[in-house]
């Protein structure tokens, strides 16, 4: 049984070819074009920060999540097993609250040092949500920021990234790499940016210490939600 659940730590069934073409999807089609062509289009539709920029989220999910079932798992014949999502057992949810209560004292630290650097760039959503605070648009924020952000994400930087490294580079590695692509992906939010590699060594020691991708999901979806509480009463 323990062999079945650690052999992704060990082996997988991918080459260079699976790990750079999603790379370029990301960094290339999703930075390049989807974020600095297709979100105007929708800030302009919709006219609203918030909602432009959780539409972008979702295309940016589908894009992504697309992108691993057909090139990462469809042509090897793969189950989605294989990028982490598999049950865990019940008794480490008290992983995910210590984690979850960690990772809030460990970024509200960093990102209270950073703030004497004087990068002081805004979330765009979290403005439009600041000024527009209503039962629809919290709806919204919260479902971008807890349920459509920590899946993706978590599958495709945790679930493929994180695995493929590991594999070849070991723990250290693995969870340094995939955290700095992580971190890179959310510029031009700098003022956040030690707080998302933070966020992404955690996210990636959830997975490495349950074996499944889930509790990395929770621990995202939680910090994300406890912020943007924050943010609405501040």
């Amino acid at each position: 049984m323990t062999d079945h659940l650690t052999h992704w730590k060990q082996r997988d069934n991918w080459i260079w070819k699976e790990f750079v073409a999603l790379l370029l999807l990301e960094f290339v089609f999703v930075i390049g074009f989807i974020k600095f062509v297709v979100k105007p289009v929708y800030a302009q539709w919709l006219g609203d920060e918030l909602y432009s920029g959780t539409l972008t989220g979702l295309t940016i999910a589908i894009v992504l999540m697309l992108g691993v079932y057909f090139i990462g798992l469809r042509p090897k014949k793969l189950s989605w097993s294989e990028v982490g999502l598999r049950s865990f057992p019940a008794k480490d949810w008290w992983r995910i609250l210590l984690w979850t209560f960690l990772l809030i004292i460990g970024s509200t630290i960093v990102m209270i040092l950073t703030s004497y650097i004087g990068n002081t760039f805004e979330n765009s959503k979290t403005e439009s949500i600041q000024q527009n605070v209503t039962v629809f648009s919290v709806f919204i924020a919260f479902a971008s920021a807890v349920i459509i952000s920590p899946i993706y994400e978590e599958i495709f930087y945790r679930g493929f990234i994180y695995r493929w490294l590991r594999t070849r580079l070991g723990i250290g590695w693995a969870m340094f790499l995939s955290a700095s692509l992580f971190t890179i992906v959310h510029i031009p939010t700098y003022n956040a940016m030690p707080a998302n590699f933070l966020g992404g060594i955690v996210f990636a020691w959830a997975y490495e210490r349950t074996n499944s991708i889930w509790p990395a999901v929770w621990v995202h979806g939680l910090t994300n939600g406890l912020f943007l509480l924050l943010t609405l009463v501040m």
